[in-house]
């Protein structure tokens, strides 16, 4: 079969909703960087959504309305990749610029009608497949719709959860904790908390804020606070414990220079580019730094506090994941996206890039040259070549997160340095 009739074929297939082999979607990639025309380029588009590569799709989409402003074709399949990514306010946005300036095209109304699907609001759904069922009573893919929203049980819209923001999330924690009768202190971002078992302990208000906002619960900021502020109560130092035992929990961290002003009396040491590395115990819960003055107690020094941390962070590197920035907010990608995540997660990430087997697993996604760093998350590291303009530049834009640490950095097989 020749070459015009295979594209053909592919096409078909993409139009039908089918997803493409390997062979196929190579072919139509090849066909599509040589085109000029917006046909093959969106062909390719819609082939990745149907394979449920909607974040691949969304900047050749995005190209596309760029190249072809008034291309209906184009910014439907825009919206289409949209509502894959559960971007339903963009999506729902660009349809009813489109719809204003087609009224009552039967192909926006499907789609419109999608999105009232997918956001549970029947009605709406209802309205747009009459209207485009009433302009073509033959439409295939609208009387498809109709009968799904004839035969499916609608789910209520969802609740929009109500935002809390960080000031008022601490505010409602240390009022549990006075009601708690849980002595603290405030300690610049920190809280000095008294412990179960005596002593103190540094609470990070940045990491329990983020746990309450990727789990809140069901019950309201005050009941959460309230169960928080009881196992803050019942918090133990975990300092007591046999050194080997104590040493199997260390883990070090990398924090900006200025940090020690807010974890007065945690051990640290100078580390690479200006950061320095403290040490933190390791709990599924709480970030809690270990207190230099713990040392001779438990029979360390600060040298073999940093050598166990060290050791312990070394058992279990990170996966290195491609990932794309998509407005401010980065996420996994499906194919080669210029940029990695260092992401196990657990906050020790960006002290990973100073172990050479994590520097290794990265090369072998990265290439061996200089690498661009971020460290603005504590939940991961981005990554990019160096010679990658576009890439840098991606993370040099990239806002940090409070509790991240500011600016790029630059990793070579000597290690982290300052840009």
């Amino acid at each position: 079969m020749s070459a015009p009739l295979d594209l053909e074929r592919v096409r078909r297939k993409v139009e039908a909703g089918e997803i493409l082999s390997d062979a196929e979607l190579a072919l139509l990639r090849a066909e599509a960087q040589r085109g000029t025309g917006s046909a093959l380029r969106l062909a390719l588009a819609h082939a990745l959504i149907n394979a449920g590569a909607e974040r691949e799709a969304l900047p050749l989409l995005e190209s596309l309305r760029r190249d072809f402003p008034r291309d209906l074709p184009v910014r439907l399949g825009l919206a289409r990749a949209l509502l894959g990514l559960e971007r339903h306010g963009d999506a729902e946005r660009l349809l009813t610029e489109v719809l204003a300036q087609s009224p009552g095209d039967p192909e926006v109304l499907k789609v419109l009608a999608v999105l009232g699907l997918r956001r549970g609001e029947a009605d709406k759904a209802r309205a747009y497949v009459a209207d485009a069922l009433a302009r073509d009573p033959f439409d295939a893919e609208a009387r498809l719709l109709k009968e799904e929203l004839e035969s499916v049980d609608l789910p209520p819209p969802s609740v929009p959860q109500e935002q809390v923001l960080r000031p008022e999330f601490t505010a409602a924690l240390t009022a549990a904790l006075g009601r708690a009768r849980v002595a603290f202190r405030r300690q610049g971002k920190d809280l000095l908390v008294k412990l179960a078992t005596g002593g103190v302990g540094r609470v990070d208000v940045g990491s329990l804020y983020a746990a309450y906002q990727e789990s809140p619960g069901t019950q309201g900021l005050t009941a959460y606070a309230d169960a928080l502020a009881a196992r803050l109560g019942g918090l133990s130092s975990g300092l007591s414990a046999e050194v080997a035992a104590l040493e199997a929990r260390l883990r070090p961290v990398l924090r900006p220079a200025d940090f020690a002003a807010r974890a007065v009396g945690a051990l640290h040491r100078p580390g690479p580019a200006g950061l320095e590395v403290f040490y933190v115990l390791e709990d599924a819960e709480f970030v809690r730094y270990l207190p230099e003055a713990a040392l001779a107690p438990a029979g360390l020094t600060p040298e073999s506090a940093d050598a166990a941390a060290w050791r312990n962070l070394a058992s279990r590197l990170a996966p290195v994941r491609p990932v794309l920035v998509d407005q401010g907010e980065v996420r996994l990608a499906e194919a080669f996206s210029g940029l990695w995540a260092v992401a196990e997660g657990d906050g020790h990430d960006a002290a990973r890039l100073l172990l050479p087997p994590q520097r290794k697993a990265l090369a072998l996604l990265a290439g061996e040259g200089p690498l661009r760093v971020a460290l603005g998350r504590r939940e991961l590291v981005l990554v990019c070549r160096e010679s990658d303009a576009a890439a840098c530049e991606a993370l040099a834009r990239l806002v940090p997160s409070p509790d991240g640490i500011p600016g790029t950095f630059r990793l070579t097989e000597e290690g982290l340095s300052a840009v």
